[in-house]
């Protein structure tokens, strides 16, 4: 095998704190590859936790494939460049090569149960990059707990899951609306109830505690921590006047919109989300959530938007029924792995 192949290239494999210099290479490989795709390839709570390692509940297992500069000077081997062991914090950013051409990450709870995501450089497709990386994950973790997604379901991914005995457990629609060609129904709140934007500082834990009610069963949205949150509130998208609250006269929080701005990018506008809708279990059937959903919607509008998109579980059959009859469509899909039974 040539030392060019990917399978002989070294990686740098992390526990812990993921340094500057690896975000700053990975910040470039995911704009590379949404811009290739049309996808992010990692999704946004494994970024938000990358970023902020250590603040939370999570442990982070990253990997690291660079393509190595083979002319015939050694010193990046020497520097301790791909380190197979694992070890906390990153090495030096001399100590690795020119390019990130691929990175895995293990997103692991308290238990033991993580969520594996695989990011390869366009550049570097078809050359076995993701293979290199999986199977370094392989020997230094094993995959004991661990659920893969594949965000645009690439068959690429299909073929790599299925070569581990993977096989798909959960379907993440993404759905998008034009905006500027839909006519939204006139629906107003609940008698007793009114809306006002989110106060930093002021409602997270209440928030937090609707947040927990309402997604009781949702495998990610109602975990989410006072850290979780923060690092929400941290990142450049935030937006507090897009996050809707529906209250009732005593001010208690019986639901909320939570809307997100995605800048223009590359050759993509900007683009509004449905980030998250929720509503507290004693407010339900009540029209709560359409209405604060088309609440949301109209925001992103008067921000200048001609489009929304949002996420939902394909086996969501009401709200999937919903945005439909707002106006959505079915414009892509993640699909989660998990391991068949008897691997």
């Amino acid at each position: 095998m040539s030392p060019a192949h990917p399978e002989n290239w070294p990686v740098l494999t992390l526990q812990g704190t993921v340094d500057e210099q690896l975000m700053r290479d990975v910040r470039a490989l995911v704009a590379a590859a949404e811009e290739s795709d049309g996808n992010p390839p990692l999704s946004e709570q494994t970024l938000v936790t990358l970023r902020a390692a250590g603040g939370g509940p999570h442990t982070v297992l990253a990997l690291a494939l660079y393509s190595p500069d083979y002319s015939g000077d050694d010193a990046r081997q020497d520097a301790g460049y791909g380190a197979a062991a694992v070890r906390p914090g990153g090495g030096p950013a001399a100590a690795r090569g020119n390019d990130l051409a691929g990175f895995a990450v293990v997103v692991e709870e308290s238990d033991g149960t993580g969520v594996l995501e695989v990011a390869v450089h366009p550049s570097y497709r078809n050359q076995g990059v993701a293979d290199r990386l999986v199977g370094e994950l392989q020997r230094v973790r094993g995959f004991a707990g661990l659920k893969a997604w594949s965000h645009g379901n690439h068959e690429a991914a299909a073929d790599l899951a299925a070569r581990y005995g993977y096989a798909p457990v959960r379907e993440l629609w993404k759905m998008r609306l034009a905006t500027a060609a839909s006519e939204l129904p006139d629906v107003a709140v609940p008698e007793g109830i009114s809306l006002r934007s989110f106060a930093p500082g002021a409602d997270e834990d209440a928030w937090l505690a609707v947040n927990r009610a309402a997604f009781a069963h949702h495998p990610e949205q109602g975990n989410m921590s006072r850290a979780d949150l923060d690092a929400r509130m941290a990142e450049p998208w935030f937006d507090p006047a897009g996050f809707l609250l529906a209250v009732d006269a005593g001010g208690r929080i019986l639901g909320f919109h939570w809307t997100k701005v995605h800048p223009q990018h590359g050759g993509h506008p900007a683009i509004g989300e449905v980030y998250v809708v929720g509503v507290a279990p004693e407010a339900q059937g009540t029209g709560l959530g359409k209405a604060l959903t088309v609440a949301g919607i109209r925001y992103l509008q008067q921000q200048g938007l001609h489009a929304v998109m949002l996420y939902v579980d394909a086996d969501n059959i009401p709200a999937v029924a919903l945005y439909r009859r707002l106006g959505f469509s079915r414009w892509d899909v993640d699909v989660m792995y998990a391991p068949v039974r008897g691997q």
